[in-house]
């Protein structure tokens, strides 16, 4: 990881991949930033006898920051969190571009199925198309 001092590492289901991130820019003093995008919610709100909207609505990303808080300390890492709402790949182009970061870290399942290929919402071919630096991907 020579000559990478900001590192963006954007988290998706799977704790793996800051697990391999952190790993990573451990080897040098590398600021690592990690980033859980929620995409928005355009759905209906008619959502009677439930007392508490936000925690339907965050879709428990406030519970995914506590996780990603618990493997940085286990990894023995200091991180900076980010919990944004939006378009899931611009919102990691646009962190990336607000942090002036030098690597963009991403996770990618081994393993999937030809129809999950064809269907999928190929989040990592539009980040690397308008990142503003490398992308690297880590399987997961």
């Amino acid at each position: 990881m020579r000559g990478y001092r900001k590192v963006l590492v954007a988290v998706n289901g799977s704790l793996d991949v800051l697990k391999k991130g952190i790993e990573l820019a451990q080897d040098e003093k590398t600021w690592v930033t990690v980033l859980k995008v929620i995409p928005s919610y355009d759905g209906d709100l008619n959502l009677t006898g439930i007392k508490n909207i936000g925690d339907v609505l965050d879709s428990g990303a406030e519970q995914a920051l506590s996780g990603i808080a618990a493997a940085a300390k286990a990894e023995g890492a200091l991180i900076k969190t980010r919990l944004e709402e939006g378009d899931v790949p611009r919102t990691i182009v646009d962190v990336a571009a607000e942090e002036r970061c030098d690597l963009i870290i991403l996770g990618a399942k081994q393993k999937k199925s030809w129809y999950e290929r064809l269907l999928g919402d190929h989040v990592i071919e539009k980040v690397i198309q308008q990142a503003p630096c490398p992308v690297f991907i880590v399987g997961v």
